[in-house]
Parts: structure tokens; sequence; C-alpha cells
């Protein structure tokens, strides 16, 4: 959604207290790995509805990278449904959520909202929201929703992992 403030148009990530709860559920349960993974929407809409944690494959503290096999898995999923990815999300584990110069360099969808999420504080939600295009980061506002349908209708999939081993709930809030 963009808003026009004196003038000028602002992009706003507008999504849903269901989705940022898990992907703080996720990002605690990589915790020290950075967690990663994106929301998808229908194509066009700029609406965040289906949350995709996906596996870092780097596998670190300080650094994200989605596994090949899953991100062709994720996207030919996306494209079916005709989904686009709306939000790419990761976590930093010991800094706030911001994006580094790793993170700048790498962002590859102008078009997406790239969410970062810090667990370095397990008792704050620490989220900001950027748009990066070439390299260039600009932070908008995030705007978190209370589920305007059924909360059931915000679906989360994981590709790969045990639906045993995750836990969905952020607990102590």
């Amino acid at each position: 959604m963009r808003v026009p403030t004196q003038g000028i148009l602002w992009d706003v990530l507008t999504i849903d207290r269901a989705i940022v709860d898990a992907i703080f559920a996720h990002a605690r349960r990589d915790h020290p790995d950075e967690a990663c993974g994106v929301v998808a929407g229908p194509v066009g809409s700029d609406k965040p509805v289906r949350h995709i944690p996906m596996q870092n494959a780097a596998r670190s503290m300080t650094f994200y990278e989605f596994d090949s096999m899953e991100y062709l898995k994720v996207w030919r999923e996306m494209d079916d449904r005709d989904e686009e990815a709306v939000v790419i999300y990761h976590s930093h584990t010991a800094t706030e959520a911001y994006p580094s110069r790793s993170d700048a360099s790498i962002a590859g969808w102008p078009e997406a909202h790239y969410l970062l999420v810090s667990t370095r504080d397990p008792a704050v939600e620490e989220i900001r929201s950027f748009r990066i295009v070439d390299g260039a980061v600009t932070e908008e506002p995030v705007r978190i929703v209370d589920a305007t349908v059924d909360p059931h209708a915000v679906q989360t999939y994981m590709f790969g992992q045990s639906p045993a081993t995750v836990d969905y709930e952020c607990s102590g809030r």
C-alpha cells in the first residue's frame, strides 16, 4: 500500500498479526542461526497472506541463504497458485533489524518488502521493513493488523521440515 505524506508516496507494509507471530516463532526456533522465508500473496496485490518459512542453507548466525532446491519448489508452487513473494524476511540474532551490506547486495526482488526481525533480546519484538532496490535501502512503516478474516485462512507451510518439530506459538506474550 502506498500512502501520500506531504506530497511523497511512502510504502507501508500491512501484515497480519498471525503472520508476524509465525515469523517470530520461526526466528526464535532457529536462533542462534538466522531464520529466513517468504510471505506469499496474490500477484500484484501487495497483500501478504501465506507464510512460508524456509531453511537457512548457510546455517549461519550472520548470513542467510535460501536452499536452492527448496527455493525452486517454493517459487514453482507460488507460480502455480498465481502468487508472488510479497515479503522476504530474515532474522538478525545479535544486531538490530536493519539490512547489512550483504543483505542489501543480495536483495534481488525490488518489488518485495524486506522484513527483518531481531532475536537479540527475547523480551522485545523488534521488526522493521525495507525496500531494497539496486543496493539502496529505504525503510518503510509496518502496520500490523489483527486478522480481518478467519485466523485459519492465514496459512503457514514448511518444506523439508517436520511439523512436529515446529512451534508456531509465541510464548511469553
